[in-house]
């Protein structure tokens, strides 16, 4: 299934072979029928055995139609849906633009997205049902053409020229559609200009597989409620969460394999510092461990670079195209990341970064390809496709709730019933609780206690993210630009996060306990993956037990070895006294009688007997 639109429903006629239709509602259109979808919920299975491309799928899942049910019924002015990346928000999105335009409620729509790929990407999704929007609209044109429904925006965008949108929004019944709304928020004056801009909308539709923030600044034309404590909380009118959607086979089980190491760096006074990665260490010390494991002349990053692409060998048995990302924290570090993939693979990765005029078309081209791995920094965000993305390298020091959440959703799009998906992280306390925290719903929270500094006079959202941002950054270095030195980094497999739990019991890289993990099916679904790791987990505990069993005899037989040879020792200097003969001799002699090696190598029952024979000696037995 798609995360783009869907084709026309039965009523509507559909595009023209060469180039898409006009919708019907552009002037005498009829009203939405109010007889029963043929997308009811209830007639439809909750995923489909494939994907369509973006935009182009024919049914709704069954979310999709109960979320359209609720919408035609209600008639909202705002409606906040909140799916999870990959359960094809856009495909709901659209089917609503389309009713909406049919039955001349609105004549004109907007789309507002996070990036530029964005807005072509919606612009393409739109064209397939026949909804033309202009991607390239620029402020200075002040109108679009007149063969065009809309024009797709960026948040940006709308905030340089307000009252430009805010003209367009009032001159024609419009739908706007807010996809990923969280960022309206982004700062106060973007959710003032994003406010100012579109409240004269007829219809808004918001879209978020993300409805959190780390900042108490409102969201545009989301409804808050006071829960039990008094905070006020976002209301979604309709929510799909990735538990939801996983029970429903809309996405993919996510595997978390985490990898700790032994790290080693230099500060800024001369002091050298050794941690292991994932223990429990003050804030400062675990973002040092951090960045010295993810500095790509360690050997951390390449290590665990190697044991993803092993995974990704892995899940290609199954799923041929399936592709890898490595997610960098700039672009220096992303050019090194790969570096060390094309030394793997002996295929340079696709790489992306931000000033890169080509992002977009390499982006389209690898999602088109059969390429095994992309570097990127932050280009790849949420929304962007790539549905054959399967294992992830989260190789950035970035950790916020909603970055995490927004990398992770790049892997969990479905395609087919039975695909998994593999992300590959620093054993970093916060990290292992945002992947344990998959399947939490979560909701943006107003009037949180604020910190000291938030209660100044005149403090902004805006204050905030940078004072965060600010915080992140002295973190991360121990304020101190330039003079950090990362000295030596270790990989070690930790342990594998699925569904809440925890599976393995550490292991060395390139160990066969390591192995076990990398080398699951590509083809499992949820309970599948589940009792596979339990298995694993329980192979792993008994060998470990019969090999720290073994490990004890072992050390009880070299002490007993040790006790045999000093005794022998004793009684061959005693005998050499009595009989004047040379120990070397008395040795020779006793190897003739009982047999066996050298006394280095010979066992405790070889030891033991030659005992014997000596104790033979000294009462005249001869």
């Amino acid at each position: 299934m798609s995360d783009g639109a869907t084709s026309r429903t039965d009523h509507a006629p559909a595009a023209a072979e060469g180039g898409p239709a006009h919708p019907t509602g552009h002037g005498g259109a009829h009203p939405v029928p109010q007889t029963p979808s043929p997308f009811a919920a209830s007639t439809l299975s909750p995923a489909f055995p494939r994907r369509a491309p973006w935009g182009t799928a024919s049914k709704l899942r069954a979310w999709q139609a109960e979320a359209l049910e609720q919408y035609r019924r209600d008639a909202p002015r705002d409606f906040l849906a909140v799916a999870t990346p990959g359960a094809g928000k856009t495909t709901f999105a659209l089917r609503v633009a389309t009713e909406l335009l049919e039955a001349g409620t609105v004549r004109r729509v907007t789309v507002v997205a996070p990036t530029e790929h964005l807005k072509h990407q919606w612009a393409d999704a739109a064209a397939r049902v026949g909804i033309r929007i202009d991607p390239s609209f620029r402020n200075s044109q002040g109108r679009h053409g007149a063969h065009y429904d809309g024009v797709a925006l960026t948040y940006a965008q709308v905030a340089a020229k307000p009252a430009l949108h805010a003209a367009r929004t009032s001159a024609a019944p419009t739908l706007v559609i807010l996809d990923e709304v969280h960022h309206g928020g982004d700062a106060l004056s973007w959710g003032d200009a994003v406010r100012e801009s579109f409240e004269g909308a007829t219809r808004r539709l918001a879209l978020t597989g993300t409805p959190f923030r780390s900042d108490t600044a409102a969201i545009p034309f989301v409804r808050y409620d006071r829960d039990a404590h008094g905070i006020r909380r976002s209301v979604a009118d309709y929510t799909y969460g990735y538990g939801d959607a996983l029970r429903d086979h809309v996405v993919r089980p996510v595997l978390f394999l985490t990898y700790s190491g032994q790290m080693r760096w230099r500060t800024r006074a001369g002091d050298e510092v050794s941690a292991r990665l994932g223990e429990d260490l003050t804030k400062d010390l675990t973002a040092q461990a951090w960045r010295t494991a993810l500095d790509p002349q360690g050997q951390w990053v390449p290590s665990v670079l190697a044991a993803a692409d092993t995974r990704l060998s892995e899940v290609r048995r199954a799923v041929p195209d399936a592709g890898g990302l490595v997610i960098a924290t700039d672009q220096t570090d992303a050019r090194a990341y790969a570096g060390h993939l094309a030394r793997i693979t002996g295929r340079s990765p696709v790489v992306v970064l931000s000033d890169d005029d080509g992002a977009s078309s390499r982006i389209e081209e690898f999602a088109d390809g059969d390429a095994r791995w992309m570097v990127a920094v932050r280009m790849v965000s949420e929304g962007v496709d790539v549905p054959r993305l399967a294992v992830g390298v989260y190789a950035t020091s970035t950790s916020t709730p909603l970055y995490f959440a927004q990398a992770v959703g790049r892997f969990v799009r479905a395609r087919r019933r039975g695909e998994t998906a593999s992300v590959f992280l620093p054993s970093v306390p916060h990290l292992v609780d945002l992947a344990n925290a998959m399947e939490v719903e979560r909701d943006h929270a107003l009037d949180r206690p604020l910190t000291a500094e938030e209660q100044g006079e005149d403090f902004t959202p805006e204050d905030a993210l940078l004072a965060a941002a600010n915080r992140e950054e002295k973190a991360s270095d121990d304020g101190v630009q330039g003079s950090f030195e990362a000295l030596d980094a270790q990989a070690s497999f930790d342990r594998v996060l699925f569904d809440g739990g925890e599976f393995g019991t550490g292991a060395d890289v390139g160990s066969e306990d390591e192995q076990d993990f990398l080398g699951l099916p590509g083809l499992l679904d949820a309970d599948q993956v589940a009792t596979l790791l339990r298995q694993r987990q329980a192979s792993q505990v008994s060998s470990r037990s019969r090999r720290a069993a073994e490990a004890d005899r072992s050390e009880l037989e070299h002490r007993r070895v040790a006790e045999l040879r000093k005794e022998l020792s004793q009684l061959v200097s005693a005998w050499a006294r009595r009989s004047g003969q040379p120990h070397g001799s008395v040795h020779n002699e006793l190897r003739r009688r009982s047999g066996g090696p050298e006394v280095p190598l010979a066992t405790a029952e070889q030891l033991d007997a030659r005992i014997a024979v000596v104790r033979g000696w000294f009462v005249g037995k001869r």
